[in-house]
């Protein structure tokens, strides 16, 4: 068996790694980047073509985000992933390319008058669509087959509605060996669901180090932190935004708000409205508060379903759906609280919002959800005084917050208690989607705490993997990317170069086709030689 490193390796997006199984070629994860980009990731070294199945931890798009450029490009295999993973996806993907379609004809417009190509967007709906029909839900703890001597598990990873740590049991030779990937593993006592479960046992294990290097401290308040900062803010006669990320965030935050109207927590405020402006958290908040959701949610928050109240529903809620119902909560002068997308203020919304609260004394921007660096959110975070939104500089006059203890992610000493769980301990631990020196950090930490041998690959790094042992064979790529782009590459040629890397890849499909079908007919080989040829004669120009 042999693992290859592709994305969030000493980085915290893109998750991607490759899974080979004798003949079988295996994907868990396909994530999009977001944030700075530190290192050049290494291309898919197999055609997509030749991927027979992908496992995917969870919805968000650092996760699932680039999996309609890979169907674009070939792959047809089925995509495995919780009934709750499957249903955001719906959601999440189809708006990722809506977002991708409208950037690249913004873009195109701002190009065609310079006189440069049009730009072509990374992938459309269409591509989401055919990738959606790929989705094959599973429940947790299930066991199934996935092709001989390969079983496969889902447990529940506590980081989001449906997320997932996945458990790979191979048997090669006689021998058995268990690959682990944790996926996100969930911070605990979060609103809505479960902790994360811990696992059992694993021979190798592959584990996040989002949190590596920090503690949480002791679980904070959350109402109180929560209904202090909004009291502060109503009080000053501002607005409470909040950058928060569509899915999952958005809805915890929905359920304490709740409970600060039904507890009468907040004083001279009772009716304050609470708007939540992201078509996508819109439709997100309608799938958690479904009731085929249920087998997802905590003992609290069943307690509540019991009782027939909806957890993340409450008076003076609205919920903004089209551009204009976004414009008339910034006209309307009345304090409120804004939940908005996207949680690292990188686009969506929530800039525009930004734009409206910053210079205002009176407002608070409070996040509650990890700042990739390099994004905006970040850079607040960090103190910046003055910003760049819209072409115009913004001075930051608005109180900062952040929410202590609320991440969705466990911290150094969750993540070693979840390693310590497996017993006999893994022989090997890769550490991934971390902060550059993190990573590194956190697997000396494994190996220190724990005994465990661990280290951090780089995008690229291959290693054979088996009961025995583990092998590198490849060592990764450790070149750092310029922070910017030189001047001579547009926009229009970054995607001219993406464009030809997928007829690359679709020529690559097409040989792996022809090998497969070496044993064809005479007659059927022929004619598919007719076809390409003709194909071949409208294009070679």
């Amino acid at each position: 068996m042999k693992l290859t490193f592709l994305g969030a390796d000493h980085e915290v997006t893109g998750s991607m790694t490759l899974i080979e199984i004798g003949e079988h070629k295996i994907l868990v994860d396909c994530g999009m980047e977001q944030g700075a980009d530190i290192y050049e990731n290494a291309e898919l070294p197999v055609s997509p073509g030749d991927v027979e199945a992908m496992f995917l931890t969870h919805a968000h798009i650092d996760h699932s985000g680039k999996i309609p450029v890979l169907v674009a490009n070939g792959f047809g295999g089925n995509i495995h992933a919780t009934g709750a993973t499957t249903k955001l996806c719906h959601i999440m993907l189809m708006d990722s390319a809506h977002i991708q379609e409208s950037e690249a004809e913004w873009k195109s417009r701002k190009a065609q008058r310079a006189g440069r190509d049009a730009v072509a967007p990374m992938y459309t709906t269409d591509d989401a669509a055919r990738a959606l029909k790929q989705f094959k839900p599973h429940g947790y703890n299930e066991p199934f087959t996935l092709f001989d001597g390969v079983t496969v598990r889902f447990l529940d990873a506590g980081h989001l509605l449906g997320s997932s740590s996945i458990e790979f049991t191979v048997n090669e030779d006689g021998k058995e060996t268990v690959l682990l990937f944790s996926g996100d593993v969930g911070n605990v006592s979060r609103p809505l669901i479960r902790d994360p479960q811990k696992p059992e046992k694993a021979d190798i294990v592959v584990i996040e180090s989002t949190y590596g290097d920090r503690l949480h401290g002791e679980r904070p308040d959350y109402l109180a932190q929560l209904t202090a900062i909004l009291q502060e803010t109503l009080d000053r006669g501002g607005n409470l935004v909040i950058p928060c990320f569509a899915v999952g965030r958005t809805q915890e935050m929905l359920y304490l708000l709740r409970e600060i109207k039904v507890r009468g927590l907040l004083k001279g405020h009772d009716r304050f409205p609470v708007y939540v402006d992201s078509p996508l958290a819109v439709e997100a908040t309608n799938i958690y508060s479904a009731d085929d959701m249920e087998p997802y949610y905590d003992d609290e928050t069943m307690a509540l379903k019991i009782l027939g109240i909806n957890p993340i529903r409450m008076d003076d809620l609205y919920l903004s759906i089209t551009s204009d119902d976004s414009k008339r909560i910034n006209e309307d002068r009345t304090p409120k609280v804004i939940l908005s997308a996207s949680g690292m203020c990188e686009a969506g919304r929530i800039r525009h919002h930004l734009k409206h609260n910053l210079w205002r004394k009176e407002s608070t921007v409070m996040f509650v959800g990890y700042q990739t660096e390099g994004t905006l959110g970040r850079q607040l975070i960090d103190g910046a005084t003055e910003i760049k939104l819209f072409g115009e500089k913004i001075n930051v006059e608005a109180h900062i917050a952040q929410m202590s203890g609320i991440s969705g992610h466990a911290d150094r000493d969750m993540l070693l208690g979840w390693l310590k769980n497996i017993t006999p301990a893994p022989k090997q631990v890769f550490v991934n989607h971390g902060e550059d020196t993190v990573c590194d950090l956190f697997a000396s930490t494994v190996t220190e705490t724990l005994g465990i041998p661990a280290e951090a690959p780089y995008s690229g790094a291959c290693y054979e993997v088996s009961a025995d042992g583990v092998t590198r064979l490849e060592d990764g790529n450790r070149v750092k990317l310029e922070k910017k782009a030189p001047a001579a590459q547009s926009d229009g040629a970054v995607r001219a170069n993406s464009v030809l890397e997928r007829l690359r890849a679709a020529g690559r499909r097409l040989c792996a086709i022809i090998e497969r079908n070496k044993e064809g007919a005479n007659k059927d080989l022929a004619k598919f030689a007719d076809q390409i040829n003709d194909l071949c004669n409208k294009w070679d120009r």
